[in-house]
């Protein structure tokens, strides 16, 4: 957290930990907040949001905006892309391996592509 510039203070570690002790993972707030309570971490779901946006500031999360209102914390913030499993809101990676993404505009004058997203939405074969 310090090579990030950010304090580690009792509440952000513990969030980290449990964030980043599992692996690759896609969180929401809801879902962190609920296993912080769940293993004795006393955290406001006010401060599980503002830590996950600081750390997504400090570039040790990315943002996926799946469904709605819903947003998911990724832990890989490398470029890759994702599947959406609706109805079951589950994220899952993709290898980056065989996805091309061609005749991309120009950006605006002034700006610049951060990043190319793309999320492929599954649901169960009928």
């Amino acid at each position: 957290m310090r090579a990030a510039g950010l304090r580690p203070t009792r509440q952000r570690v513990s969030l980290a930990s449990l964030l980043f002790a599992k692996g690759d993972r896609h969180l929401t707030a809801e879902d962190l907040h609920e296993e912080a309570i769940g293993v004795g971490v006393a955290v406001s779901l006010a401060t599980v949001y503002n830590t996950l946006h600081q750390f997504t500031e400090a570039g040790m999360l990315r943002i996926l905006a799946m469904e709605g209102a819903r947003t998911y914390f990724d832990t890989n913030t490398s470029d890759h892309h994702h599947f959406y499993v609706e109805g079951e809101n589950r994220v899952l990676d993709i290898n980056t391996g065989g996805i091309g993404v061609t005749n991309v505009p120009e950006p605006p004058a002034g700006m610049e592509i951060a990043n190319i997203d793309i999320v492929i939405r599954l649901r169960p074969k009928r």
